[in-house]
């Protein structure tokens, strides 16, 4: 497996994110290891919050939220995936698939920071990865969150736009993983924050991450995740595991999932906040009032 790393000069000087990153190594398929980031705020005793972001951005994307939640006492971890942000970047399309990157997180969660009693927050990709932990690892979690995401299986179509977004990445000569982040958002994107979500890749060999990870979601039957997930769905339906669905009220992408979640056991008799105002990237356009829900949520079921 060949990977790139990021060179630290790039994440230099980015605004509103004085989070220093830990580091640590994790398992790669081939016998080797890949170097994965995380950030963390709050204390080091407080109940722990896992910030699972997606495509094509890192946890950066998380930077309003990380203050509100550690001023609530809480520890907050915002990983970042592999192939994006100061994590590792395997070079090749092929070196990446959902199975890898759920044990990818799962390694960097559970083995290196032996998390428990943690709370999920996932939001795109992040639920995608977050929500098969949670089923593959009940025992670990005390809560979850999901945030304008899903679990798909292929057993249903994606929505037209989703279709749209999948193939202007698979086509894109040069991939502006900025503009995609500006185009999921109702608020607009300044030039710092342009810049912080260009600064992980400094050309286009470093973007294998954000080009293959459409083309994991499940849409088919028989896909190569397809049963993991559906096995995913069916010790979620067992499950008493409190959830809160916070999705925004501008995201067709992931709408069409947010009544499969309600009817889950751990969301029933409970009031699911609409993020009003905001798109698919919900931590852009209204982070701290997410962030706020969360820290009620969070308090309601300890």
């Amino acid at each position: 497996m060949r990977i790139l790393r990021t060179p630290d000069e790039r994440f230099a000087g980015i605004a509103d994110f004085p989070h220093p990153p830990h580091y640590a190594d994790v398992p790669d398929p081939d016998g080797g290891s890949l170097r994965m980031a995380w950030v963390e705020a709050g204390p080091a005793d407080g109940p722990p919050v896992l910030l699972l972001h997606g495509e094509p951005t890192w946890s950066y994307l998380y930077r309003r939220m990380l203050p509100v939640l550690a001023g609530a006492g809480l520890r907050a971890i915002a990983p970042d995936l592999v192939g994006f942000g100061r994590s590792d970047k395997p070079a090749e399309p092929a070196d990446h698939s959902y199975a890898r990157h759920v044990e990818w997180v799962r390694a960097l969660a559970f083995d290196v920071l032996d998390l428990r009693d943690v709370t999920l927050v996932g939001q795109d990709w992040g639920g995608l990865i977050g929500l098969r932990l949670v089923a593959e690892h009940p025992q670990r979690f005390r809560a979850c969150v999901a945030a304008n995401t899903g679990l798909p299986t292929g057993d249903r179509d994606m929505p037209e736009v989703w279709w749209r977004f999948r193939r202007t990445v698979e086509k894109a000569e040069v991939l502006d993983v900025a503009r995609l982040v500006r185009s999921g958002c109702r608020m607009p994107l300044g030039p710092a924050a342009h810049a912080a979500y260009d600064a992980p890749f400094p050309d286009e060999s470093f973007k294998a991450g954000p080009r293959v990870m459409p083309t994991l979601v499940p849409t088919r039957p028989d896909d190569p995740a397809t049963p993991a997930n559906r096995a995913a769905w069916e010790v979620l339906r067992t499950l008493d595991l409190p959830l809160l669905c916070a999705f925004s009220d501008g995201d067709p992408i992931t709408a069409p999932m947010l009544p499969l979640l309600r009817e889950l056991p751990g969301a029933a008799g409970r009031e699911h906040p609409t993020i009003a105002g905001a798109g698919h990237f919900l931590q852009e356009d209204a982070g701290p009032q997410l962030a706020a829900e969360i820290v009620r949520f969070i308090a309601s079921v300890r």
